[in-house]
């Protein structure tokens, strides 16, 4: 609030009215004002390892749930028939290992064919692994295979050294077979480990503690049509993203009960950890230099118009997010510091998702020497800030230095005294020596 005292008075030379006010102390704070979301302390997506039908569903819409509960079970005869397919090969591989070939001749040419197998082995091993839900589970199945991945490679290698030196009768077929059985059972391994966590992985977990909400009603699509309402702004403020409408990652079709077919890497649940509530905003890049870790905010939540919540900046992501137009942005960290109702007791707390006004006190200068904002006059070329001094009545142009611009006033560095008057109307009508009564 601006505590100036103002004054009338009107230029008899120009004929306009100007006011007057004058320069004396109190707070300045400059604000910067940008879009915020109330963002959870944590969100994950679950997504079907596998195609098949919802077997089992431990779960109800909107229920708490603990990291590692159970939400559903899928039975799915593609994960279970790969997996049978996979030990299949290992036990052939086995057998092949200890089977002595007859002759020396295409020693080079069954390494080839073998090294071109395993690849299509790794390869899809790795597919399946990769629609492994739980990312501890998946990153640990796609760490193993690239560890069994790389063993193969130098086996295959020790393999195709053999395999010349056979064909050249420098080494024996025995040695050679041997030494390419054992890539084989590196590759055929990894694959029915591979295939075992994706069958294990069938029954799906919370990976994180908080709110479970069920995809449904999405008839296949992608995107966010298959989630909970809000959902989408949810996980887009924690930082989730999904996919657009057509990817592969589709949501099943139609609620999700016991029975409801699911796609390889359809969207099963969300699962919100609300216990926490952080924000964050948009800073524009013409403000985003005066934004530092500690800076204090407050917040308007169209939720709870009457409420005054507040925030602090704990960090700036370096890297810009472009905006709309070309314009481009930062992204401000804030801790949520709860809120007040008008009669001082706590403020309900926020949805996450919730959409909110930051203003961000970017400089704050207490009890300054300050004027009203409409008293300066911008900087020009070649001249500094200034304002109209009124003093025995004639009006005095001054430059001044300025600090901290509020909304009302601005404080004043250099150039003014306390309790001298300034124009704060009409000041493009006046001139230096100009009368003001």
């Amino acid at each position: 609030m601006l505590l100036a005292t103002l004054v009338s008075g009107c230029s008899e030379e120009e004929g306009v009215a100007v006011r007057t006010a004058t320069v004396e102390r109190g707070d300045v704070v400059e604000i910067v004002e940008a879009p915020g979301t109330i963002v959870p302390r944590a969100a994950a997506v679950l997504t079907a390892p596998a195609a098949g039908t919802v077997a089992t569903l431990s779960v109800s819409d909107g229920q708490e749930v603990h990291a590692g509960q159970e939400i559903l079970v899928i039975e799915s005869p593609d994960a279970r028939d790969a997996l049978a397919r996979a030990q299949a090969a290992d036990a052939q591989a086995a057998r092949s290992a200890r089977t002595p070939a007859p002759g020396r001749r295409g020693t080079t040419a069954e390494q080839r064919r073998a090294r071109e197998e395993a690849l299509r082995g790794f390869a899809d091993a790795r597919a399946r692994a990769e629609q492994i839900p739980d990312e501890a589970a998946r990153t640990q199945a796609l760490a193993a295979l690239d560890a069994a991945r790389a063993q193969y490679d130098l086996l295959s290698a020790q393999s195709e050294q053999l395999a010349g030196q056979v064909e050249a009768g420098l080494a024996s077929v025995g040695s050679a077979l041997s030494s390419l059985g054992q890539a084989q059972r590196v590759q055929t391994r990894a694959a029915v480990e591979a295939a075992q966590r994706v069958v294990d992985s069938l029954v799906v977990r919370a990976p994180i503690a908080g709110r479970v909400w069920l995809a449904g009603g999405g008839g296949g699509g992608g995107g966010a049509a298959a989630l909970p309402p809000g959902a989408a702004g949810l996980l887009a403020a924690g930082g989730v993203q999904l996919p657009d409408a057509g990817d592969a990652g589709g949501a099943s079709a139609g609620p999700l009960t016991e029975g409801t077919p699911v796609a390889a890497g359809a969207r099963l649940a969300v699962v919100v950890d609300a216990s926490t509530l952080s924000v964050t905003a948009d800073i524009d890049e013409t403000d985003v230099l005066q934004v530092r870790p500690g800076t204090g905010a407050d917040l308007s939540l169209d939720a709870v118009p009457d409420a005054d919540y507040g925030a602090t900046v704990t960090a700036v992501d370096p890297e810009p997010s472009p905006g709309n137009g070309g314009a481009v942005s930062y992204t401000a960290r804030m801790t949520f510091d709860g809120g007040t109702l008008p009669g001082g007791e706590p403020a309900p707390a926020p949805l996450p998702g919730m959409s909110a006004v930051v203003s961000l006190r970017v400089r704050e200068a207490p009890q300054a020497l300050r004027v009203p904002a409409s008293a300066v006059l911008r900087a020009e070329a070649g001249r500094s800030e200034a304002v109209w001094v009124v003093e025995d009545g004639r009006a005095q142009r001054r430059d001044v230095s300025v600090g901290a611009r509020g909304e009302e006033s601005v404080e004043v560095l250099s150039g003014l005294r306390e309790g001298e008057t300034v124009a704060v109307s009409g000041l493009d009508a006046l001139r230096d020596g100009a009368e003001v009564p």
